[in-house]
């Protein structure tokens, strides 16, 4: 534990970071600026970055009189924590009038102490599929140069090196060309929800600028079979349920081996039966809330309701499938006692299997703004609302990444939470 709690961190115009040695370090949960519990400071982990946030003041705690107060010195600083560690509390900032919607990157908290960066964090997941360490670009550019040999006529796989590996450094597409672990497969260029964060399709009106481009293409069972079907950079895979069907019947004609995941909305329970039926072993439903009055109005969803998603979730384990959810996690938000109560009905209706604590990636005032939440009600903490979970909910399982179907079937022996 920390002695005392870390400096806070500005940003000049260049992009340089100092510490404040007259503030202390504070974070932000939902609206509210507020102190970080000591012991809830860990290094910034390997992998990890810092953001400058123009036009924004960072708030931090007086070091002598006690009191908040915003420093006038440069720009707020914020940090990006890297997969397999969730955010407890957001950077705490003043933005000034009209200032400039942020990218969609997740801000955490940041400080400075003893000659090192800390953020408010808990590593959720210890699968070290996406430690930075581990990732070699010489392996990743042979294993490009190898499937681009071998299958000259894919799109996909083209898609995949020149786009997700090569210009995005996505994590999971980095991993398929070095031959590991999950293996990212786009199979939908359209979507049914319309969700004001998505990473891959803004409309041309919007402040914010989507930070990858969406698969262009409707690629065939063939190309598919080459495994997880849904990603960021592409629309809603339901919407190509059939072809995803022929793909793993296909597939499963071949091998027995590893498992077939599916990310996605959840939007087709009746698909995700037939999915089940083929041999799909587990699904993986993003939200950014368990409260249908809050996840619609961010997903401004299509021809489909939130009681679809729930619906399909409960097939999946009806099937004896891997249920999780993708959960965008927003301090302020996610641990509201309004939202908590929702989880623990959902997880006992669904038979969840897993909730996976995803950092949301979105500028939190303009989240917050275009969801119309001026009090986001009473909060309990995200490490907090973690621990009540896993006590009531032992069996439910957290963490960060969709587990192999060998660690479904022996969660604990093999990462225990």
């Amino acid at each position: 534990m920390l002695s005392s709690s870390p400096y806070l961190l500005y940003a000049d115009s260049e992009g340089n970071t100092f510490e404040d040695t007259s503030l202390y370090a504070i974070g932000r949960t939902g609206w509210d600026a507020v102190p970080i519990p000591e012991e809830d400071w860990i290094e910034l982990p390997d992998g990890g970055s810092l953001y400058q946030l123009p036009d924004r003041r960072g708030i931090g705690i007086d070091v002598k009189t006690g009191e908040m107060r915003l420093c006038e010195k440069g720009w707020a600083a914020a940090a990006f924590i890297p997969p397999a560690h969730t955010g407890l509390y957001l950077a705490a900032f003043e933005a000034i009038p009209d200032a400039q919607t942020l990218p969609l990157f997740c801000y955490t908290a940041v400080g400075w102490h003893s000659g090192k960066f800390y953020v408010p964090a808990v590593r959720i997941e210890r699968d070290i599929r996406q430690e930075c360490s581990g990732y070699d670009d010489n392996k990743i550019q042979l294993g490009v140069e190898h499937m681009l040999e071998a299958y000259p006529h894919n799109r996909l796989v083209q898609h995949l090196a020149n786009n997700c590996a090569l210009t995005y450094h996505c994590p999971a597409a980095r991993n398929y060309f070095m031959g590991r672990w999950e293996c990212p497969i786009p199979s939908s260029p359209a979507c049914n929800a319309n969700c004001i964060g998505c990473i891959s399709f803004q409309p041309q009106e919007e402040t914010i600028t989507s930070s990858q481009d969406r698969l262009a293409f409707k690629p065939t069972a063939a190309e598919i079979v080459i495994v997880s079907f849904g990603q960021g950079c592409e629309g809603e895979p339901l919407l190509m349920w059939e072809t995803i069907k022929e793909s793993i019947i296909e597939m499963r004609k071949h091998t027995k081996k590893g498992s077939i995941n599916i990310n996605t909305n959840g939007s087709k329970p009746d698909a995700v039966e037939q999915l089940m039926k083929a041999g799909l072993d587990s699904i993986r439903v993003s939200l950014n809330s368990v409260r249908p009055e809050i996840y619609m109005k961010y997903y401004l969803p299509n021809n489909y309701k939130f009681e679809d998603i729930v619906e399909s979730l409960r097939v999946v384990r009806k099937y004896g499938g891997w249920a999780s959810i993708n959960y965008f996690t927003f301090p302020g938000m996610t641990d509201s006692v309004d939202e908590y109560e929702a989880m623990r009905e959902l997880i006992k209706y669904t038979d969840l299997n897993m909730i996976q604590w995803r950092n949301f990636n979105i500028d939190p005032d303009w989240y917050l703004g275009k969801l119309g939440v001026t009090d986001t009600g009473e909060y309990i903490g995200i490490k907090q609302m973690m621990e009540l979970l896993h006590e009531e909910f032992p069996n439910v399982k957290f963490g960060y990444f969709n587990p192999p179907i060998e660690r479904m079937r022996n969660f604990e022996t093999d990462f225990a939470h």
